[in-house]
């Protein structure tokens, strides 16, 4: 679902945020994305998305190239940003529908996934509301909610449960656990190093723009904990 070969990015044509980073997530996977803060996480989220160009490697989604063909390819991912824009003069059923519309999804299938995920995070009932007047909470549901709207491929998310109360965030993990069943895959960051153990099915580690480790959960942390490798990871650098 998304290969990503050699690719590196530098701001400053110096300093590499991203050294020569190869890796693979598969339909049916879902590949938690961490490392220490500057790591290098959310410059390889956006380049795969298509919002920052990078100097050298490429990015395929689906097989088809985000540089080369970047709307064809953003068609079958949606990217949520650890703190998404959301347009709050909007209320939140036409911030949703601006969405759908931009993806063309019909109006049948929208309204059907709208009240599904609307009624699921419980703000079903806000949607004629402006959206200025969320709480942080509902803003994050929402914009999970707008990720979800047109079934993309490939889940890109960095950060996604900050601001989730506990129910959200396990109905969120069943939506994760869904998307995959169905073939889709998930790429995400997250310094909540528990979920990640538990929900993702396999790990990528980063430092200092390179990858340090790659594979399922149990092969690479072993017979120890995610945390504990992170503090590892953190006490060598």
């Amino acid at each position: 679902m998304l290969s990503i070969k050699n690719f590196s990015k530098s701001y400053d044509g110096k300093k590499m945020a991203v050294d020569n980073l190869t890796l693979n997530v598969e339909s049916g996977q879902i590949v938690a994305f961490i490392g220490p803060n500057g790591a290098g996480k959310t410059t390889t989220l956006k380049a795969v998305s298509g919002i920052i160009d990078y100097n050298f490697g490429e990015i395929l989604i689906g097989g088809i190239n985000v540089s080369k063909e970047p709307l064809k390819a953003k068609k079958l991912l949606a990217y949520l940003p650890d703190n998404p824009d959301l347009y709050e003069h909007l209320k939140g059923y036409e911030f949703l529908n601006f969405i759908a519309d931009t993806f063309g999804v019909d109006k049948q299938t929208r309204e059907g996934l709208i009240n599904k995920y609307s009624t699921l995070f419980k703000i079903n009932n806000n949607l004629h509301e402006p959206i200025k007047t969320y709480s942080h909470g509902m803003k994050q549901k929402l914009a999970l909610i707008s990720a979800l709207v047109h079934s993309p491929k490939l889940l890109l998310l960095d950060e996604p449960f900050t601001g989730l109360d506990p129910k959200s965030s396990f109905d969120f993990k069943k939506i994760l656990k869904e998307l995959i069943k169905d073939g889709g895959a998930v790429f995400y960051s997250t310094h909540v190093l528990e979920v990640a153990e538990k929900l993702a099915t396999h790990v990528a580690i980063i430092n200092k723009g390179q990858l340090i480790k790659f594979g399922t959960i149990d092969e690479v942390k072993g017979d120890k904990s995610l945390e504990s490798l992170f503090l590892e990871l953190a006490q060598n650098d």
